[in-house]
């Protein structure tokens, strides 16, 4: 039976499950991230705060990217469907495999015509992986639930993603995703803030028991395709990688919340571009137990004879909280490239680390042309990190002398409170990190000792006046950026795990 298409309407947050520093008072979505985003931008814009000739200034100097060329995506279908009309049962205990795939196969055959919706009503929808299909809304009515099947045996095989060789954790194939979808167009994922529910602590505890036999899958992954939208819908406790775009162009995550355990929810990142090519990633709120983003290009030898990089890619109106890793990540599987990437208006708060960027010898490939800008650290250990020694390879068959190059990272606006260490970046004589620029920072520090902005093979600049000091390996300019003081040496080392 055909329906009336079901609006858009605007986006709704239900409650968060933490209450760790915030008031009982503050138990919504929407509450709690409009608090922290007008808190983060409120304190970020008094801190930014330059006055030029009377004018308000703000990274008046900061090198543009290249904006992400994204094609509008289709929203409104001319057909739709409930999944109540393929018999689906919303009562949590029925599988619904077969009524998602009755439906799919239906807007299926609508692609001429602009593909179909499917409305999932309110309910606790139980379901093993099903596909999407091309021209297709999957829309999520508010308190609809999809719940991934607990028991493996449901989720099929994969072969190992191409870029990764034998597999991420186990060699051979790996396990598909609950919602999965491979060579689409036109696929938009939605509804009023309903849940996609992979109930990933059965596969955590079989993770750490070493139990699975094989790579465990993500909650949303989509291959080889273009033309996607994910907005207004609720992401949780999948087993492994939550949204996993792999080899994608023209895609837009737009109000979504991600949401894992933040300790024992091993490997749940929250968004992991891969191989991605114009992509935009806005106005969420990410709590996970692993990177809340993760850019990422495969694996050593098999991600540089892959060879598709991650570009053109605008992060923007994050929150995002990471007790285990690091609030966005690029790496460390980078071997295909990463470049033209610009991380902007980020709240990183209660983490390990805020932004890093991760690699090793052997990856090969390069980290290129990356803007921060207007970054707001919360009782964060680490702040800035770039790591050149991170050593996890998929087998002993990776080339040992394929060093990666990085190069033109520049981080303006960067503020804060409670953060240990505010910069630790980690270069060496194979990996040397080049071209980074540092203007308008200052970080209030939990520890005054002496080795807290910490640098290895180094070079670069600061711009004006940073707080705390900059390492000696940078040169220092004045505001109207003339040259004060060359570096010591780019070579130098002040790196210490130690705090």
């Amino acid at each position: 039976m055909m329906v009336e298409t079901a609006p858009l309407g605007r986006f709704q947050y239900q409650k968060l499950e933490f209450r760790r520093w915030m008031p009982a008072f503050l138990s919504s979505h929407k509450t709690l991230f409009t608090v922290l985003w007008i808190a983060a931008l409120a304190s970020v814009f008094v801190w930014q705060r330059n006055v030029v000739g009377g004018r308000f200034a703000v990274f008046w100097q900061v090198p543009m990217r290249p904006m992400p060329r994204l094609r509008p995506v289709a929203r409104l279908r001319p057909v739709a469907f409930n999944l109540t009309d393929f018999g689906g049962v919303g009562d949590g205990i029925t599988l619904n495999t077969e009524a998602f795939e009755r439906a799919v196969l239906a807007i299926s055959k609508l692609g001429k015509r602009g593909g179909g919706q499917l409305n999932v009503p309110p309910g606790r929808w139980l379901t093993a992986p099903f596909n999407l299909t091309s021209h297709m809304t999957l829309f999520l009515a508010e308190d609809a639930v999809i719940l991934g099947i607990e028991d493996e045996k449901y989720w099929p095989l994969m072969p190992p993603l191409p870029s990764y060789g034998y597999g991420r954790e186990h060699p051979g194939p790996r396990y598909g995703s609950l919602i999965h979808g491979q060579n689409l167009k036109d696929v938009v994922i939605t509804g009023h803030n309903g849940t996609i529910n992979g109930q990933g602590q059965t596969w955590w505890k079989k993770y750490r028991q070493k139990l699975l036999n094989h790579t465990r899958g993500p909650l949303v992954q989509i291959m080889w395709s273009s033309d996607i939208l994910i907005t207004n819908i609720t992401l949780r406790d999948s087993p492994f990688w939550t949204l996993h775009p792999y080899d994608c162009k023209n895609v837009t995550i737009r109000n979504v919340t991600i949401l894992a355990p933040i300790f024992e929810a091993p490997n749940t990142d929250g968004i992991d571009p891969d191989s991605c090519e114009d992509m935009i990633i806005e106005n969420c709120y990410i709590s996970v137990g692993d990177d809340g983003i993760a850019i990422k290009s495969g694996w050593d030898q098999y991600g540089i004879a892959y060879g598709r990089p991650s570009m053109n890619i605008l992060i923007r109106n994050l929150v995002v909280q990471s007790m285990v890793s690091a609030g966005v990540s690029i790496g460390s599987e980078m071997s295909g490239g990463v470049s033209n990437v610009t991380v902007e208006n980020l709240l990183v708060w209660s983490s390990r680390r805020a932004v890093r960027i991760k690699t090793a010898p052997g990856r090969g490939g390069y980290v290129r042309h990356i803007t921060y800008r207007n970054l707001t650290f919360d009782n964060v250990r680490v702040g800035i990190v770039i790591k050149t020694d991170y050593n996890e390879h998929p087998d002993e068959g990776y080339d040992h002398k394929a060093f990666p190059k990085l190069d033109d990272i520049s981080f303006t606006g960067v503020h804060g409170l409670g953060v240990r260490v505010p910069v630790r970046i980690h270069g060496s004589e194979e990996i040397p990190v080049r071209n980074v620029t540092f203007r308008d920072t200052s970080l209030g520090i939990t520890y005054k000792k002496k080795h807290i902005f910490q640098c290895a093979f180094v070079e670069g600049r600061v711009i004006g006046t940073i707080f705390p000091a900059p390492c000696e390996n940078l040169d220092q300019y004045d505001e109207q950026e003339r040259l004060i003081k060359h570096s010591v040496s780019h070579k130098l080392t002040d790196i210490d795990y130690d705090f």
